[in-house]
């Protein structure tokens, strides 16, 4: 699929046909034009006389302009240009998002848990109909909300998180990402986005390993990486690279929470690209192609003239 603002080609591979047929017209005109090759063959005072009484009429190059017309309008509409249809309908077990907040000690309690909250509530707003979960974690992880498609209630739920909603002490982002895991297959979810907002604290191998286990299932995983402004001694410092580490295995993106939009671009054209490898993109988009080819027989009609 081939986006071009407001026009979207569908099936941009066809755009190939468009020279092959301007080769073909080419050619098509030379050979009409003139006399099948018998100008070669004939000596030119003969074939001068000949067309003299009538007996010999040169090609105008007309007989192959319907044919060409027909074939240029198919070939527009196999390439499928079509525009975005409001309308469309959404897809519950098509795509979701569980967002991943990091609750620990040096998240929280950082000075910097509002920028996280902030990032987790532009990732949210811009989520579209996708249903949204969201899962919570310190030393242990729980699921705070299931799959929703009303982001009123989730956006209410983040703003009360702090650093009392989880009772267990410690960060453990593989026991959160092992809980997304399972909360989008047991949703049935076919392609899943998951979105960790963390400051990287206590990221393991075990966290990369169930990051890339969400990736070979058809999911991504992304991180939004929020530094805390302070830290206390007893508290585990901010990783920026393991977190790097986990949106490299889970096939996302990395971006700071003061500007998490990257990570909603991606999964707005993944989740479109995804919907054209389904079979899919004809239920979002408003395909003009066929009304192109209803147009290809208006010259098509040509071919059905009588001729003398």
């Amino acid at each position: 699929m081939m986006d071009l603002g407001p026009l979207v080609l569908l099936r941009p591979a066809f755009l190939a046909l468009l020279p092959a047929l301007a080769i073909l017209a080419l050619l098509l005109r030379r050979r009409v034009a003139g006399l099948a090759g018998w100008e070669r063959a004939v000596d030119a005072p003969l074939m001068r006389a000949m067309e003299a009484i009538g007996r010999v009429r040169p090609g105008t190059g007309r007989l192959g302009r319907p044919p060409l017309a027909v074939a240029a309008i198919l070939a527009l509409a196999l390439i499928g240009p079509a525009a975005r249809d409001p309308d469309a309908p959404t897809f519950r077990n098509l795509d979701g998002l569980v967002l991943v907040m990091d609750l620990s000690r040096s998240a929280t309690e950082g000075g910097a848990f509002v920028d996280a909250q902030s990032a987790a509530q532009l990732v949210l707003q811009r989520a579209g109909a996708r249903p949204v979960a969201l899962v919570v974690y310190a030393g242990e992880a729980y699921l705070a909300s299931a799959f929703t498609t009303d982001p009123g209630a989730l956006e209410t739920t983040i703003s009360a998180l702090d650093a009392e909603t989880v009772p267990d002490r410690g960060s453990r982002p593989d026991r959160a990402l092992e809980l997304a895991r399972a909360t989008l297959a047991q949703a049935r979810i076919l392609a899943g986005e998951v979105v960790l907002v963390s400051d990287g604290g206590g990221v393991t191998p075990a966290a990369v390993e169930a990051a890339r286990a969400i990736a070979t299932e058809g999911g991504h995983v992304s991180a939004v990486f929020v530094p805390p402004r302070v830290s206390a001694g007893d508290m585990p410092p901010a990783d920026e690279r393991g977190l790097s580490q986990i949106a490299s295995a889970g096939e996302g993106r990395l971006e700071s929470g003061a500007a998490p939009a990257g990570i909603v671009a991606a999964m707005e054209a993944r989740g479109a690209s995804g919907l054209e490898a389904g079979g899919l993109a004809a239920l979002l988009f408003r395909d003009y192609g066929r009304w192109l080819v209803a147009l290809a027989l208006l010259p098509a009609l040509l071919l059905f003239r009588r001729s003398a």
